[in-house]
């Protein structure tokens, strides 16, 4: 249909580009005239690169629904396919702010707000969602809102946005207020992983950090862990890396972490077994 009518514009969720650009003989159906927009959830490194080899105008958009719905879009090319956020759209207005409403400093992570006219009214006969997503906006002497998105997000130095994951994704373990989204990028960093995912799980009574990527090439989930150790501090280590073909989806193309499969007693040891030497481990390893 793409090649019939002769589609100049196309967009699609990250999932779905993915999923057209393995299919064999992708590429001719798209034609060169076609610019490419891919939104609904983080594109991947791996895959924007993909996409600007396709030679076609590549753009990396961003909004939610309560911003009907572009709210920043990015344009990606060979030389700097990074997939940021990039800056926003006309008449609106973008925000990165700290925990009490004040403007967070270049390169400091702190939650977007969005203003402008594609904001919605509300949410339907939800009136205390709707004041707590939908707020005044501070700077706005006139009394315009913010949209409270729930993204972690950082300005660069060169004035884009860079997405880092989402606040709700944020987790405590053993005192430590941990991101996920900080390690899910660590993961994409390496080589072979073509989609990553962190999710804390309770493991025998504690809760625990568990990762999960996919690859088509035959990748060893503990040799990707001992990569981590030295791109992250010890308590953002992943008990484990569990390497799958494909992380499991939604209906709508995003990833299900209700169906990630929970790993198995050998898969949590993240060290191999060694034996206690000397008097002192042999009995410590008796008593214990």
């Amino acid at each position: 249909l793409v090649a019939r009518h002769g589609v100049t514009m196309m967009q699609a969720t990250p999932s779905s580009w993915r999923m057209l650009l393995d299919h064999e003989g992708t590429e001719p159906w798209l034609p060169w005239g076609c610019r490419v927009l891919s939104g609904g959830e983080a594109l991947p490194p791996d895959l924007a690169r993909r996409l600007t080899e396709l030679g076609r105008d590549v753009w990396n958009m961003y909004g939610p629904t309560e911003t009907t719905v572009w709210s920043a879009r990015h344009r990606l090319d060979a030389d700097h396919p990074v997939p940021v956020l990039g800056g926003p759209i006309g008449d609106t207005t973008l925000y990165v702010l700290d925990a009490n409403l004040n403007l967070a400093p270049v390169d400091v992570a702190g939650e977007l707000f969005i203003g402008g006219e594609g904001l919605a009214r509300g949410y339907w006969k939800r009136g205390a969602l709707s004041a707590e997503r939908f707020i005044p906006d501070p700077f706005d002497a006139a009394g315009g809102r913010l949209y409270r998105t729930g993204d972690l997000v950082r300005w660069r130095s060169d004035g884009v946005l860079d997405y880092v994951g989402r606040a709700d994704h944020q987790v405590k373990i053993r005192g430590h207020r941990i991101e996920l989204g900080e390690i899910e990028a660590r993961l994409m960093e390496l080589p072979g992983v073509r989609d990553s995912v962190v999710v804390a799980q309770e493991l025998g009574g504690d809760r625990q950090l568990i990762g999960y990527v996919s690859s088509e090439e035959r990748l060893d989930g503990a040799e990707l862990r001992a990569k981590l150790t030295s791109l992250l501090p010890d308590y953002m280590l992943p008990l484990c890396v569990m390497v799958l073909p494909r992380l499991p989806l939604t209906p709508n193309g995003k990833i299900d972490r209700r169906r990630l499969p929970s790993p198995s007693q050998g898969e949590t040891s993240p060290h191999a077994y060694e034996a206690p030497i000397g008097e002192i481990e042999i009995t410590l390893a008796r008593i214990w």
